[in-house]
């Protein structure tokens, strides 16, 4: 598949990061570096790190999870296609629903736009139910909507029997 690029300035894109196998805080670094060296993207921000519990499939270790802006002229279905690339080098192997995995991306927000189809869904269709995306979220950029759910900071309000611990690095 060739890099088709998007002809305006770049446009604004959260991208969540999570992993609870094979080191998952190095992972979960490992992932922004290498989101952050992609072709036609800059890295903007950065969340802190969060532990959270496993969701749905709950008998696995916890996830270690973040947040990161970055600017990009990929299209949406292009920068989908460099993420599941990072996921593979970084040992992700798909098996089932919600298993364990060395790294998950998921492309929360691209700019406002609203797309479904076979690949991709945007914005993402759980991430106004889940605190271990919205609170990073809320962190880097406070004034954050979900096209179709509001706030961001509305939707945390609902989520508030999900624990989160925020990672303070040594």
């Amino acid at each position: 598949m060739s890099t088709i690029l998007l002809p305006e300035a770049a446009t604004q894109v959260f991208i969540a990061l999570g992993s609870n196998l094979e080191n998952p805080i190095a992972q979960v670094e490992r992932g922004m570096q290498l989101l952050g060296a992609l072709e036609y993207t800059r890295l903007v921000k950065r969340s802190s790190l969060y532990r959270s519990a496993p969701v749905g499939k709950i008998d696995q270790p916890d996830f270690i999870n973040a947040v990161i802006q970055v600017e990009t002229r990929l299209t949406p279905h292009n920068l989908l296609m460099s993420l599941l690339a990072i996921e593979h080098a970084c040992g992700r192997v798909r098996t089932c629903r919600n298993a364990p995995r060395t790294l998950d991306l998921d492309i929360l927000l691209f700019e406002n736009l609203q797309c479904s189809d076979a690949e991709l869904i945007l914005p993402h269709p759980r991430m106004h139910e889940r605190a271990f995306v919205l609170h990073p979220l809320l962190e880097i950029a406070g004034d954050t909507c979900i096209p179709g759910q509001g706030t961001a900071a509305d939707c945390l309000t609902a989520c508030t029997n999900q624990l989160l611990e925020r990672i303070i690095p040594s």
